[in-house]
């Protein structure tokens, strides 16, 4: 522990009594006093699947400080599932819970002057928001996923619970009956874990530990094997030893780091959500990342992995074929990785990549040999154009039409847009516009995941297009663009989109274009009346009036003071 920290504790002089004695009521004795304090943010929840086997996992860890000569302090934080809270209001409080849980940590963290962290999550949020509390912190820490979710299985096919939302666009066109609904709803998700496909937790689960910042392999575990709580016994037993060491998140969340994050997510196929996430962790800790960044990486890295979504398995198969470190390694090989970078285990990339091949095994076809990637560059594609001068966010795979220019259908919620899909009044070649469902504008930035798996269960996914400001979720593929940066709620080109306008989705050159000429556009600006605020008090008031752009991340604390 560092001096500087401890001194807080524990003061010189008369003021050591009463801390001391408040800490003895929860279990320090004497020599417990000379330990490293470690927190344990353990965001155990029955809400979702994704987080009810925290609590176990938080208690291995917590034996596994004690082993290694730490102090453990268990304090809860919060999550929202976000499959659960899907299409409705409550998904408005999905992304805002990402602040929420990072400005629990950290308080606190800080506020009972902690000499580690060990956060430990499972749905989406759980993940940026720890990592942002450890960037503001600045103390060692380490994050341990509560692992993926196991796949369903229904007539010889693995399901996910994208699966039960695709189901819904299936049956309200025709092509499924109530029994079989039911069947995939009943088979989607068979136990603890976080959605299985290489959607939002496991791609930022995959992220942090090609930054060094969870212990190699773990992001890929499942949930319910007892390597999971093996590996967070482990990560105790590091943590203990990185206090000991004084290895910060500083030092491990470089510039270099962030891109190699971005190269695996491209390589595996991960989530359009890990931009707005790592915008977020890189404000946080001060690294000068930007949007263009991840276009930028993007056309030297391929994608290797045939994942869910887009494509056939699991994250659990995924984690057989040698999962994150056997894609970094590949990385490294080419020249794709920076391997000087640390990890929190205090060896650098190369070092703790040494002994794993730089090809896959013949013996699977999940992750493909660099020279044969599912597709030559990765699938996150920054769009600009009229229609986002700051850029939008395209996941770019398992799509066959790259181009599309339709007519504008215009809806000022997803509910409205979802209704529209289900009674069919969306034909081939239209392009769906979806808006004030930005940052500010929802607030809190749903998902679009409703909406994107009836458009694909109807069989409209290869001829349709839909932009929106407000997100998709990792299981979301198409010719979908999210992320429309300026939201319509600040007056941005999406704002004053009408029904019928036309509109171009190109994906080779990086378009997103509204075809209407510019001083058409200007009368309309003019004519904008403006957003009022869906909410003024609570949560997501805060939330509406502190955030930022998503091309910065939606943060919340840029420039408070400016």
């Amino acid at each position: 522990m560092s001096d500087n920290r401890r001194s807080q504790v524990v003061t010189q002089g008369v003021q050591r009594t009463p801390n001391r004695a408040m800490l003895r009521a929860v279990g320090f004795g004497d020599s417990d006093f000379a330990k490293p304090i470690v927190g344990v943010a353990n965001g155990f929840s029955t809400i979702t699947p994704c987080n009810m086997g925290l609590d176990d996992l938080a208690k291995r860890a917590e034996a596994g400080l004690k082993q290694a000569g730490g102090m453990p302090q268990l304090f809860g934080t919060i999550t929202i599932s976000d499959g659960i809270s899907m299409g409705t209001e409550g998904m408005k409080y999905s992304l805002v819970s990402r602040e929420v849980i990072a400005d629990s940590i950290e308080t606190v963290c800080n506020g009972q002057s902690l000499d580690g962290v060990i956060a430990i999550g499972g749905c989406d949020k759980n993940m940026p928001g720890a990592m942002i509390a450890m960037c503001r912190l600045n103390i060692p820490a380490i994050f341990v996923y509560g692992g993926t979710i196991k796949p369903g299985h229904h007539n010889g096919e693995d399901l996910t619970v994208v699966s039960a939302f695709e189901a819904v666009g299936q049956y309200s066109a025709g092509k499924i009956d109530d029994e079989e609904l039911l069947a995939v709803e009943r088979n989607a998700c068979p136990g603890a874990g976080s959605c299985g496909g290489m959607f939002t937790a496991n791609t930022m689960s995959s992220a942090f530990e090609a930054m060094g910042m969870s212990l190699m392999y773990s992001s890929t575990m499942a949930a319910e094997d007892a390597e999971k709580a093996d590996s967070a016994e482990k990560s105790a037993a590091v943590l203990v030893d990185a206090i000991r060491q004084q290895i910060l998140p500083r030092q491990l969340l470089t510039r270099q780091a962030f891109e190699n994050a971005i190269a695996v997510i491209m390589a595996i196929g991960g989530s359009t959500n890990s931009v707005l996430h790592l915008l977020a962790i890189a404000n946080a800790i001060g690294v000068n990342l930007t949007i263009d960044d991840f276009e930028t990486i993007r056309q030297r890295v391929p994608v290797l992995c045939d994942l869910k979504p887009s494509g056939r398995y699991v994250a659990t198969d995924f984690h057989q074929a040698g999962g994150v470190p056997q894609v970094m390694k590949m990385l490294l090989s080419q020249g794709l990785l920076h391997g000087e970078a640390l990890t929190i285990s205090g060896q650098t990339v190369t070092a703790l990549l040494a002994d794993i091949p730089s090809m896959p095994r013949d013996d699977q076809d999940v992750i493909r040999p660099f020279d044969a990637p599912l597709y030559p560059q990765g699938h996150l594609g920054i769009l600009k154009g009229n229609l986002a001068t700051e850029g939008a966010v395209a996941k770019l795979t398992g799509i066959k039409n790259r181009r599309i220019t339709g007519p504008a259908r215009v809806f000022e919620s997803e509910e409205a847009c979802l209704r529209a899909i289900l009674d069919k009044k969306i034909v081939a070649g239209d392009v769906v516009v979806v808006r004030y469902e930005g940052p500010k504008g929802g607030p809190g930035m749903r998902e679009m995941l409703a909406p994107t798996s009836a458009i694909i269960g109807a069989g409209l996914g290869d001829s349709v297009g839909l932009i929106t400001d407000g997100r998709f979720s990792g299981g979301t593929y198409g010719m979908v663009v999210g992320h429309v940066a300026p939201e319509a709620a600040v007056g941005g080109t999406i704002a004053l989109v009408q029904e019928g306008d036309s509109i171009t989705i190109d994906a080779d050159q990086n378009l997103l274009q509204l075809n209407v000429d510019e001083a058409t556009l200007a009368q309309r600006r003019t004519d904008w009346s403006g957003h009022q605020p869906n909410y003024t008090r609570g949560v997501l008031g805060k939330y509406a009036k502190l955030v930022s752009s998503s091309s910065r991340g939606a943060v919340t604390d840029l420039n408070l003071f400016e």
